[in-house]
């Protein structure tokens, strides 16, 4: 099976509604700095064609997270069209490096018009293909690994993460509370796959973890 971020998607952004829901959620996102015409395009896109991305509230956290710890490489784990691909390559700068990662030509062929229009291609290096092979290839460490791969993939994603992410670095993950269904008493496959994920990464000796309740869940864990 390849990993990507069509299998076990959440609704996309513009439709989710579960950890801020109505006014509130209205609020953030109304919050939020105007983005470039690049990254609007592309929201649009993946609403209209039920492409799950991110979107800018969470987008705007992972930029944020980047910039703190001043990461130069980042290791995406399911890119889609590339859009949270956009937000690290803006953040790791011209000097930086990002892999994008999935395993549907289509997807990356447009996210390459993208990166071209959004003016990041430098900084960026698609790889088509399994995600998770990607990574078990890699032979760096590297500051961020970002993943949102398959969600069923996500017990498999971790003991591939710590060798390969520096002390002091960020693996952040995607979608860890699964629309609410993580608090459901009889969960499905998918659902057991996110909270074994989760207590697993909380138990990890080698990271200081934290679930940030924003849109559908992000786990942000510091490699000690």
């Amino acid at each position: 099976m390849t990993a990507s971020k069509k299998k076990n998607a959440p609704p996309n952004w513009r439709h989710y509604n579960f950890t801020t829901a109505g006014p509130v959620d209205d609020y953030l996102y109304s919050m939020l700095p105007k983005r470039d015409s690049v990254l609007v395009e592309m929201e649009n896109y993946a609403s209209e064609h039920d492409i799950p991305i991110v979107g800018p509230a969470v987008a705007s956290v992972l930029q944020q997270l980047a910039l703190t710890i001043h990461a130069r490489t980042v290791f995406e784990l399911g890119s889609a069209i590339g859009y949270s691909t956009i937000w690290w390559a803006q953040a790791v700068g011209e000097n930086g490096r990002v892999i994008y990662t999935d395993s549907d030509t289509k997807n990356a062929e447009r996210a390459r018009g993208y990166f071209s229009r959004a003016g990041v291609s430098k900084q960026i290096t698609l790889q088509v293909g399994d995600a998770l092979e990607v990574l078990s290839e890699q032979k760096e460490q590297f500051d961020i690994i970002f993943n949102d791969v398959d969600k069923d993939d996500y017990p498999r994603v971790l003991h591939l993460v710590a060798p390969r992410l520096r002390k002091g670095g960020l693996f952040i993950t995607d979608n860890v509370l699964w629309s609410g269904r993580v608090a459901e008493k009889n969960p499905d496959s998918t659902t057991k796959a996110i909270l074994e994920f989760n207590r697993k990464l909380y138990d990890a000796k080698d990271f200081y973890t934290t679930i940030v309740p924003i849109r559908d869940g992000l786990a942000v864990a510091l490699k000690k």
